[in-house]
């Protein structure tokens, strides 16, 4: 069992490293549509590989940061009734789920992928789009997305198995830090209470200011 979390750990070093680096590509694609939006606008250009570009890097973004988020337990997941039973019950969920469901589809989707990425690589496949880019680097995306999820699996299957065993944490366990989506419920809550204080308080001063009138 050692061996297999040590392999585990070194899965989770790599989706750890490649999720980081992808974060900046949203700044990439942020200052790309940003560039694009200003030159037509303001140049009366437009160009079509940079339209292209900011759909590759989105698709970047969302595949090669799925083994990431599941990594760091961010993918959605149907735990209402799960959630109600004992750690070591959600564990085995856990296998089961990840045995006949994930690697089996992501699998799939891998193997049906390459040829899908080898045409294109052959064929030199450009966008049909007129300065378009080429459309291999965009189809290797798929089988190393699903490839670094697969990856991101066996790692979560080995921590599950190693947990059962009384040899590793709870993979499940909910860490102390909040999700992103409590973050956001969190910020709009404050938002809103912000927003009902501002009322209040400009109530409260048109209600001063027409008394005092009254006076």
């Amino acid at each position: 069992m050692k061996f297999f979390l040590q392999l585990s750990r070194l899965i989770d070093a790599l989706n750890l490293r490649i999720g980081c680096a992808v974060t900046w590509l949203t700044l990439a694609v942020v200052l790309v549509s940003a560039t694009n939006a200003v030159v037509r606008k303001v140049f009366n250009i437009s160009s079509n590989a940079w339209l292209e570009l900011q759909w590759y890097l989105f698709g970047a973004i969302f595949l090669l940061a799925a083994g990431y988020t599941f990594l760091k337990n961010e993918h959605v997941r149907v735990d209402v009734l799960s959630q109600r039973f004992a750690p070591r019950t959600q564990a085995k969920i856990e296998i089961f789920g990840i045995i006949f469901f994930l690697l089996p589809a992501c699998l799939l989707v891998f193997w049906l992928s390459l040829p899908y990425f080898w045409q294109s690589l052959i064929l030199k496949e450009a966008s049909s789009n007129t300065g378009g880019l080429i459309r291999w680097p965009v189809k290797l995306l798929i089988p190393v997305g699903f490839a670094l999820l697969i990856l991101a699996a066996i790692s979560q299957l080995i921590k599950s198995i190693a947990f059962l065993r009384g040899q590793g944490p709870d993979p499940l366990a909910r860490l102390e830090e909040r999700s992103a989506e409590e973050e956001l419920a969190e910020e709009i809550r404050q938002k809103a209470l912000a927003e009902e204080a501002a009322r209040l308080a400009r109530k409260n001063n048109t209600d001063t200011g027409n008394t005092e009138g009254d006076r």
